[in-house]
């Protein structure tokens, strides 16, 4: 699934590839895709530019002349350029039309992601319960603290909840954990102030150095445009067979319903 990194590749390879492109015509070939009714959303959107592009969370959000249009990519979503005569892909949903003659195809295989318009004074309120990003000044020890003391759910359950920090995923959870030496089934209020510090901190290396590397691409992931991550040669943790540290077997678990991968000998389940 793509987490902030994969997304903020996205938006950036969007934003260098179409800033200020013009779109002419819509082509949906997937309803669903499309939250809301389908014409108004072709009729708001045909004759507008993308002006500018942002993230929220796992969202892509790209500024319009008047308006905000919303791409959640969820589990495989993905954007390529071709040429406006070229046929769309097996698994192209929406294919947006350039006045400079190329066109923008939304490929998804699962066709999970979704695509919505707000209205630019109320993006605010739209994504008022996503937690503050990870590189925002507010994801301090003293907000973690207190979030995290009213949490007895395991530390890999709450790093997934986007109303405590967003962005972060599966992938990206068990990293972090690896990185601080934390059994992901730590209950979150046990934690102390070293362990939240070395959090906070692992998060922030850890995102940034994916976003450098252009996200993580993980069996049919690819971010925009073909753009394939790099940061999967950097997995210490998720997916791994051996711990690159010990040489320990790394475990599988189930936690909040995912696939939790953990080293027994660097993180050791505390009690």
């Amino acid at each position: 699934m793509p987490e902030l990194p994969e997304v903020q590749t996205v938006c950036d390879t969007l934003a260098y590839q179409i800033k200020d492109a013009k779109i002419v015509d819509i082509r949906i070939l997937f309803d669903k895709i499309i939250e809301g009714d389908i014409d108004e959303f072709k009729k708001k959107l045909i004759g507008q530019h993308f002006r500018s592009f942002r993230r929220r969370g796992k969202y892509l959000l790209i500024e319009m002349d008047d308006i905000t249009f919303v791409s959640h990519l969820r589990m495989e979503g993905k954007y390529y350029i071709f040429d406006k005569d070229d046929p769309p892909l097996k698994h192209d949903h929406v294919i947006f039309y350039l006045e400079d003659g190329r066109a923008l195809h939304y490929n998804d295989v699962r066709k999970f992601g979704r695509m919505y318009l707000i209205e630019k004074r109320r993006v605010y309120r739209r994504f008022r319960d996503l937690g503050p990003e990870p590189f925002w000044d507010s994801f301090d020890l003293s907000y973690c603290k207190s979030y995290l003391s009213k949490r007895k759910a395991p530390i890999k359950e709450v790093l997934l909840d986007q109303s405590f920090v967003a962005g972060i995923g599966n992938i990206y959870a068990d990293e972090i954990l690896f990185a601080c030496k934390i059994h992901p089934l730590t209950k979150a209020d046990t934690l102390n102030d070293a362990q939240i510090r070395d959090i906070i901190k692992k998060t922030r290396r850890i995102l940034s150095k994916a976003i450098r590397a252009g996200g993580t691409t993980i069996r049919s992931y690819t971010s925009s445009l073909g753009v394939t991550g790099l940061f999967q040669m950097s997995l210490r943790a998720h997916d791994q067979k051996n711990c690159q540290t010990c040489g320990a077997k790394i475990r599988k678990i189930k936690v909040a319903g995912r696939g939790t991968y953990y080293c027994p000998n660097c993180q050791k389940e505390s009690g």
